[in-house]
Parts: structure tokens; C-alpha cells; sequence
């Protein structure tokens, strides 16, 4: 029996990672078999991918070279670490997948979506997540809320124009496919958030 694929998204600063922590707990608290995962990384070659992607040494790195390094350690990640699992009936939950790559490079870069599809086409093998949460708040508010910008992810130092780029971005993505996405408000409270992600997953019958 194939097992489900969750992907989390959000805006730099909007709690993901938190969210992410918290639902991990929430699992295995329940005793719900999964592995945990990112983009990019996942394996031991695409986190070596991503330590390039990442590098804030690696600031003249082109847009395009950016976004075909994502795809490069995609299908690296999907191979060897997600369809596996999948296969296995696992539950299968992933900090950021395509979506990020739709919002950040397509649209915040501004390289479109066709490059985009075309350009992970060779990667995704049409494994696409069942249910992504989005951690819905502005890039604004996210870097408010966090305190300004990291120092060390070349992705946090482009500004803040980039980001509400990404955040509407993420928006036109979620109105093309909005059966895939639950959208989660993230204003409030980590807990209230937590709960709320929960109580959409169990609505959707991904969670007991």
C-alpha cells in the first residue's frame, strides 16, 4: 500500500521549522509510522547540493544555475529517499518540496513557471505531495516576528522585496491547486497553530 506524502511550505520566518518540530512530535506520540525529510537534501548527495545552494559565499551563483541545482538534488531525493518510503505504505513528511521551487525561483526570481516545470520535469516522476500545508503569513510579518534576516543563508540576504515576491508567489501557486493545499493561518500562538494543522490533516483522513 503506498503511503501518503505531506509537504510543509511557508515564507522565510513563518514557523515552519517549528511547526514542522511539532508535528514530528505529534506522530510519534501516536505511534505513526513516517520519515522526515527536506529540500533541498534528504540524502547524502542532495545535502551536499544544498550546502552549495545555501553557501553565502556563493552570491554571484546565476538564477538558473540555482534552480537547476534544486531539481539536480530533487530527483536525487525523490529516488532514493521518498518513493522508497512511499512504497513502504510510510507516511512521508518533507520540510519544503516543489512548491518552494515554484515560488522562490519561477516566481521571486522570476525565471517563470514554464522553465520551472520543464526544468523538474526530469526530476519530480510525477510524485507530487497528497496534502501541503502553508504556513500562511506575509514575509513582512515573518521577518518582524523573527527578528530580522540570517546571516548565514544566502537565501535570507537577498531583501525584502524578494520575499513578498515569494509570498505571492506561493499564493498564485496555491490558487492553481487549491484542493492540494491547507492553507494555515500562523499568526497566532505555536500551539493553536499546531492544532490547526492537525485538525485539517485528520479532516482530509491523513491522520487517525
Amino acid at each position: 500500500m503506498k503511503g501518503k506524502f505531506i509537504t510543509f511550505e511557508g515564507c522565510e520566518g513563518s514557523g515552519k521549522s517549528t511547526q514542522v518540530a511539532l508535528f514530528r512530535e505529534y506522530l510519534e506520540s501516536n505511534n505513526i509510522d513516517y520519515i522526515f525529510t527536506r529540500e533541498p537534501g534528504g540524502n547524502q548527495i542532495a545535502e551536499k547540493i544544498r550546502q552549495i545552494i545555501l553557501d553565502v559565499n556563493n552570491s554571484d551563483m546565476t538564477d538558473e544555475c540555482e534552480a537547476l541545482l534544486y531539481a539536480a538534488a530533487r530527483a536525487q531525493h525523490i529516488s532514493q529517499t521518498i518513493l522508497p518510503a512511499l512504497n513502504e505504505g510510510k507516511l512521508v513528511l518533507c520540510d519544503r518540496y516543489i512548491d518552494s521551487s515554484f515560488a522562490y525561483q519561477a516566481y521571486a526570481r522570476g525565471l517563470g513557471l514554464d522553465f520551472i516545470k520543464k526544468v523538474n520535469s526530469f526530476a519530480i516522476s510525477n510524485c507530487m505531495p497528497d496534502y501541503t500545508v502553508f504556513l500562511d503569513i506575509s514575509s513582512t510579518e515573518a521577518f518582524k516576528r523573527k527578528g530580522g534576516q540570517d546571516k548565514d543563508d544566502r537565501l535570507e540576504q537577498v531583501g525584502l522585496a524578494f520575499h513578498e515576491k515569494v509570498y505571492e508567489g506561493y499564493k498564485k501557486v496555491i490558487e492553481s491547486d487549491p484542493s492540494r493545499f491547507l492553507v494555515i493561518n500562523c499568526k497566532g500562538a505555536k500551539h493553536e497553530t499546531h492544532q490547526n494543522i492537525i485538525n485539517a490533516l485528520k479532516e482530509k483522513k491523513v491522520l487517525p
